[in-house]
């Protein structure tokens, strides 16, 4: 039997707040925009975001870590570490279609703290690939200086493009995605053929990247091989942050990330696999340093010098566009946070007349300069990579704590699930884990410090009101179960009223509300329920009296 206690709304007195919390309700716009992207759509403009510096730069420094040629496999191992994110991002997709991606699941499941240093993390991976786009870009540079005629200062080179590309995000082209897809796809097209030619005319050691020099000191070496080019896939879940402008979302989301995850994986080892095939690894060296240009190599050594500079053409090109697009990612994460409250207003404003959030473009290439100036590419690839492994680790957990809450949270509710849940989830925290803790120290102070920079900035600021989290519901229900039971409550409360009058239920609306808390009750109970929790026999019942007038001991069954 159900009992309500006696409360100060017996003599007409509001009672005091039970819950210091904001209840926002949580809205997906999913038909705003326009849905028409199909399945092929969602593949390329997936494959766009990262099929660039992985191809163009990686192999070569991907080699020297090794230490071998068997640089194909840390491609596979890196995909399969990625899987599982992928197929969490496919189920957050569909459960929240709207823009945004890692930072609005991440936010919406931890709160605005946790929101404040994924925002963070994900702002500095972003604006750290594309920096890494412009260092290779810049390595490409030496092949054209003789049909210019004159030297290049690389480092300046790469500045100046940045200082270009950051006028040209604030003007706003919206056509660059148009522009980035075709150089990429022309750019991957000539590469397979280059394989193709390679395979048919030279003389290639096919042994060479799974002999047994090639993985170098085992496993080991493979782990932190595959960490360093996780970067490499950081676009494979993109596509999600547009799931509003996705045809049928719960079937090409899902379907779209795990075809562009498998072909974009089949390219990388493929690709890398014939590339050593055909050079021995002296040749992607110079002065003991990998060289930042292994794909000219490649392409001189099986077509001859004209063909080596099509491919640097090429290379810079596609690092360009990479650029260009990465940049306005990376941008729109301190937008958000902004719109949030979790960073200061004036990051927020769009500029009068080309509507582009300017200031946080321009505080992204600020960052993507230093980053230029100061780091090594070696360091640019494996802060990139090791920011993304967290996402990934953290995405994982999202599923997991959703899933965990969902009753209380009838928000999430995904069209597509994860098969193998929760196992697949546990395989991607595991995989994450230990590739960062492969990647070395360096990767891990960077985490860290974005981490600090995150709590000092969300502390600092000061403005984020707290909400009642489904993190927070699964920390209650182990550590104050009756808590969790008056939280789980006072959200139920507030998900069952009407937009109309959020703050108290009608009889109606309190049928629905028991529903979810004690299904068990039949429509009798409930009706005497209501009316006895309702003291004041004005026909309507607010979160103070459902909240005090419910034993929760009652709500598990008990008599």
């Amino acid at each position: 039997m159900f009992y309500w206690f006696p409360t100060k709304t017996m003599t007409g007195e509001k009672p005091s707040k039970l819950i210091d919390y904001v209840y926002k309700p949580i809205e997906f716009v999913s038909d705003a925009l326009e849905r028409k992207l199909g399945i092929v759509s969602v593949v390329i403009i997936s494959l766009s975001a990262m099929l660039g510096s992985g191809l163009f730069v990686l192999p070569a420094l991907a080699m020297m870590d090794l230490g071998g040629s068997g640089i194909w496999l840390a491609y596979v191992v890196a995909a399969l570490v990625v899987l599982p994110g992928a197929l969490s991002k496919s189920e957050l997709a569909t459960a929240m279609p709207t823009s945004g991606g890692d930072y609005i699941y991440i936010e919406r499941t931890y709160g605005p703290l946790f929101g404040t240093i994924a925002g963070l993390g994900l702002w500095a991976s972003f604006l750290l690939k594309a920096a890494f786009a412009l260092i290779g870009f810049s390595a490409y540079l030496w092949v054209i200086e003789p049909i210019i005629g004159f030297d290049i200062y690389i480092q300046g080179a790469a500045v100046t493009l940045l200082v270009l590309i950051v006028i040209v995000n604030i003007l706003g082209v919206k056509q660059i995605k148009n522009v980035q897809i075709p150089i990429v796809v022309v750019s991957v097209l000539f590469l397979v053929g280059l394989c193709i030619k390679a395979i048919m005319s030279s003389e290639m050691d096919w042994n060479r990247p799974i002999s047994d020099g090639a993985f170098g000191d085992g496993w080991t070496s493979v782990a932190e091989t595959a960490a360093f080019v996780f970067v490499s896939y950081a676009g494979v879940t993109k596509i999600a942050a547009i799931a509003e402008e996705v045809k049928v979302p719960s079937k090409n989301l899902p379907k779209g990330i795990l075809l562009s995850l498998l072909i974009s994986t089949l390219l990388y080892a493929g690709i890398a696999y014939v590339m050593m095939a055909t050079v021995p690894e002296a040749g992607y060296m110079q002065n003991g340093q990998a060289r930042e240009d292994p794909i000219y190599v490649f392409a001189e050594a099986v077509g001859g010098s004209l063909i080596g500079q099509i491919a640097a053409g090429l290379a810079i090109l596609t690092m360009t566009s990479m650029a260009l697009a990465g940049i306005m990612a990376a941008s729109r994460y301190p937008f958000a946070m902004a719109r949030d409250n979790l960073l200061p207003e004036f990051m927020e404003d769009f500029h009068p007349r080309f509507e582009t959030p300017h200031w946080t473009i321009i505080g992204t290439g600020i960052a993507m300069g230093l980053a230029i100036l100061l780091l090594d590419i070696n360091e640019v690839a494996k802060l990139a990579s090791g920011f993304q492994i967290m996402i990934f680790v953290i995405i994982n957990t999202c599923v997991i704590v959703l899933r965990h809450t969902s009753d209380s949270h009838p928000w999430y509710e995904p069209e597509w699930k994860t098969p193998l849940f929760p196992i697949m989830q546990f395989i991607g925290i595991a995989g994450g884990l230990v590739l960062i803790a492969f990647m070395g120290s360096k990767a891990l102070l960077g985490a860290l410090a974005c981490c600090i920079i995150g709590l000092v900035t969300y502390y600092g600021k000061g403005r984020a009101h707290p909400k009642l989290t489904p993190w927070r519901m699964v920390r209650t229900q182990f550590t104050n179960a009756d808590q969790h039971e008056r939280e789980k409550c006072w959200l139920v409360f507030h998900a069952c009223c009407d937009k109309k009058h959020p703050d108290h239920l009608t009889e109606g609306e309190f049928s629905h509300a028991m529903a979810i808390l004690s299904p068990h009750l039949d429509a009798f109970h409930v009706r005497n329920l209501f009316h006895e929790i309702d003291v004041s026999g004005n026909g309507i019942i607010d979160v103070d009296e459902f909240l005090l007038g419910i034993d929760i001991s009652g709500l598990n069954g008990e008599e």
